[in-house]
């Protein structure tokens, strides 16, 4: 049994450098996979310092396994080390040679990448303008389709996949309980701990109940849901509808007489409207119990701390945290939908939708709380 070492023995080549730039390659052994890429450096650090005006390749006692070693072959004969000489290439069987003889050096050349023209500052500019219009105009044909579907779907219920609905809940709410309770509870503790000492040099501790139960309630709590669900929860949905246009079966549906968005996407988005709800309900919850558990740390009594929140933090203020995790569900599973139809094609194409999902999906929801906070300053 050969070992690699000696596989990469069994091929080599003998240079003859003559007059005038004439140079003779004798190539013996077996070429394959394993030995082509030894053989490659070799011929190439012989090669590349020479002025070869004519190349002649000997490969009669070159035996061939598989045919990557043609992959040389043509490099050699495309004049790939030895640019601008003329190469020829004799002792080749007929099989091989006719192989070879319809791959010409002007072929080769074409089919190499082209080098673009840098684009000016300009000229970047109108391309990103252009994508970001074209992103903006399917975002909004997107938003009409599902409005329109989701408007129907409440008028009869009986449109919705509820089996699909429950699964997507399932999988995206109950299955995220683990991380959503330890970010949200060590957020209320730092929350708690940051405004500790700050609080302390004017006396002023008990308003840490204050600031815990706004930042959980009002603000932290529905936005790190809604941006936890983003990058758990809506890359899925991005990567799942990505992955069914990649392998055509969104085609093999429309095929079949069924709309993609009405079959995959509005079960989705309605799964994620009903849940983050819910699990925003959970994040306030243990948001407030991690802050309130340091400031029993620090000497408060359960009693006071909470009727400290229950003075301050009204019904208003849970409905309106409740409203913003609506709008955060809608935002992140609809846009997990609309990425995962946008998927193009090719190997990181389902991957480079599951990105976009979850960076387009959280800057909509910091604009969107942000909408919501001037709303709010305004009105009261």
């Amino acid at each position: 049994m050969r070992t690699a070492d000696d596989r990469k023995s069994a091929t080599e080549a003998e240079l003859l450098v003559g007059q005038d730039g004439l140079v003779t390659v004798n190539l013996r052994g077996l070429l394959d996979t394993h030995t082509m890429g030894a053989l490659w450096r070799a011929l190439e650090e012989q090669l590349r310092p020479l002025i070869v005006t004519s190349l002649d390749v000997e490969a009669s006692q070159l035996n061939f396994r598989g045919s990557g070693g043609l992959a040389l072959i043509r490099y050699l004969k495309a004049g790939g080390f030895t640019p601008g000489a003329k190469v020829t290439v004799s002792g080749l069987n007929e099989e091989l040679d006719q192989i070879l003889r319809m791959v010409a050096a002007e072929d080769f050349e074409s089919y190499r990448a082209q080098k673009r023209r840098p684009l000016s500052m300009a000229e970047e500019v109108g391309v990103s303008v252009r994508s970001l219009l074209r992103d903006l105009r399917e975002q909004v044909a997107f938003l009409g389709r599902m409005s329109a579907e989701l408007a129907a779907a409440i008028v009869h219920p009986g449109r919705l996949r509820w089996r699909e609905v429950k699964r997507v809940c399932i999988a995206a709410g109950a299955n995220a309980l683990p991380i959503v309770s330890l970010l949200s509870f060590l957020v209320g503790l730092i929350i708690a701990f940051e405004g500790a000492r700050p609080l302390a040099q004017f006396g002023a501790q008990i308003f840490i109940a204050d600031m815990v139960g706004f930042g959980a309630v009002r603000e932290l709590g529905p936005m790190m849901t809604a941006i936890m669900l983003a990058g758990r929860s809506g890359a899925s949905f991005a990567a799942e509808i990505g992955t069914m246009k990649v392998n055509e079966e969104l085609a093999a549906l429309t095929t079949m007489g069924l709309d993609p968005l009405r079959f995959l996407a509005v079960q989705r988005v309605a799964a994620g409207i009903l849940l983050t709800p819910m699990l925003t309900v959970y994040t306030m919850f243990t948001g407030v119990l991690g802050g309130s558990l340091v400031m029993m740390s620090l000497g408060f009594s359960w009693p006071v701390i909470y009727n400290e929140m229950a003075a301050r933090v009204h019904l208003h203020d849970i409905g309106i945290g409740l409203g913003k995790s609506v709008v955060f569900g809608a935002i992140f599973s609809a846009v997990g939908c609309l990425r995962g139809f946008q998927t193009k094609e090719g190997p990181i194409a389902v991957g480079v939708s599951a990105t976009r999902a979850v960076v387009t999906s959280i800057f909509l929801i910091i604009l969107a709380d942000t909408v919501f906070a001037g709303v709010g300053f305004i009105l009261h």
